[in-house]
C-alpha cells in the first residue's frame, strides 16, 4: 500500500514507545484497539471520544479534553500577533519573542 494512504492511527503507535505523558488526547478518528491497549499498559489516560459505532461504548474525560482545547486556543489567542501578520518588522518579532 503507498504511504499517501496509511491512516494515521495506526502509525501512532510507532511513535509512542517512548512517549511519557499523564494523558493521551486525540479525537474519535484515534479510536483503535491496539493504541487503547497499549496506553492501558503504559498508564496513561486516555481521553479519546468513542466511535458511535464501538460495540461497547466507554467513557472519557470531558472535563480534561474541555481544559486542553481551552489551553491550545489560549495559546494560539497569544500568539496571534504572528499568526495574523500584526508585526511586519524585525522590530516587531524581536519584541515579541522577549514576552514569550
Amino acid at each position: 500500500m503507498p504511504s499517501g494512504t496509511v491512516a494515521d492511527c495506526s502509525q501512532a503507535p510507532l511513535f509512542m514507545e517512548d512517549l511519557e505523558a499523564e494523558a493521551f488526547l486525540a479525537d474519535k478518528a484515534y479510536d483503535t484497539n491496539e493504541l487503547l491497549d497499549m496506553l492501558k499498559e503504559t498508564g496513561i489516560a486516555t481521553v479519546i471520544p468513542p466511535v458511535k459505532n464501538r460495540r461497547e461504548q466507554r467513557a472519557h474525560s470531558r472535563e480534561l479534553e474541555r481544559h486542553v482545547i481551552e489551553n491550545v486556543f489560549r495559546a494560539l489567542k497569544h500568539r496571534r500577533e504572528i499568526a495574523t501578520r500584526y508585526a511586519k518588522h524585525t522590530a516587531s518579532f524581536i519584541s515579541f519573542s522577549s514576552k514569550v
